[in-house]
């Protein structure tokens, strides 16, 4: 059964395992997710459900949230939320609008796949961005970190699409797949995923269980 579930990394710490082994672990933030909108077939034309994070102070929610999206949530019947996406689940048709989602959607053991927008590295040259072997350090090289041979002269006279060079780097949407859950603290909607995920601390994360598992 599919199974979704919005969340926001805190960082990343370390647990020790029953038999004693070490393990790196990120927390995340995993909910409570709000059911704000339900997609029918009949309506729509697919089954979905919309998910509400993050949700807003009422004084800034008045300044932060424009009409449109205040009568998306006053239809509902929800607080305002800073955050809304949408998921294609099975059993759409078993959440109600309203309905809060927790992070005990999850076990300890199951696979994941965990979706987020990268760090920004702002303009970096080929190496760092696309990990290019540098220049020889010595013999009067004095070319260490350049991008190197674009194309051949003459024929074709011109630079391929898609070469590796510098650029913009990083703040892209990556999924991490196959992640394992650790441990789940459904008092404090908490999950302790096994290795690092996607993005800065405090980065929106879609948590999903795997496609490939």
């Amino acid at each position: 059964m599919k199974k979704a579930i919005m969340g926001k990394k805190l960082g990343m710490t370390q647990i020790f395992m029953p038999d004693g082994s070490l393990v790196p672990v990120t927390v995340i933030q995993a909910g409570p997710c709000t059911v704000v909108q339900k997609k029918t077939m009949e309506k729509d034309g697919y089954e979905a459900v919309q998910f509400g994070f993050d949700t807003y102070a009422e004084n800034r929610a008045e300044k932060l949230v424009n009409k449109p999206e205040m009568g998306h949530f006053k239809k509902a019947d929800v607080a305002p939320c800073r955050h809304l996406r949408e998921f294609r689940l099975e059993d759409a048709a078993s959440y109600e609008v309203g309905q809060v989602v927790k992070a005990d959607v999850f076990a300890e053991g199951e696979k994941i796949d965990i979706t987020g927008t990268s760090k920004g590295h702002g303009y970096t040259g080929a190496i760092q961005r696309w990990n290019q072997h540098i220049g020889p350090k010595s013999h009067g090289s004095k070319y260490h970190r350049g991008v190197g041979s674009l194309s051949a002269n003459s024929d074709p006279s011109r630079v391929f699409k898609n070469k590796h060079m510098a650029g913009h780097y990083g703040v892209d949407r990556t999924t991490i797949q196959n992640l394992t859950v650790v441990k789940v603290d459904a008092e404090r909607s908490l999950l302790l995923v096994r290795g690092a995920v996607p993005g800065p601390n405090g980065g929106l994360l879609l948590v999903r269980n795997s496609v490939k598992a």
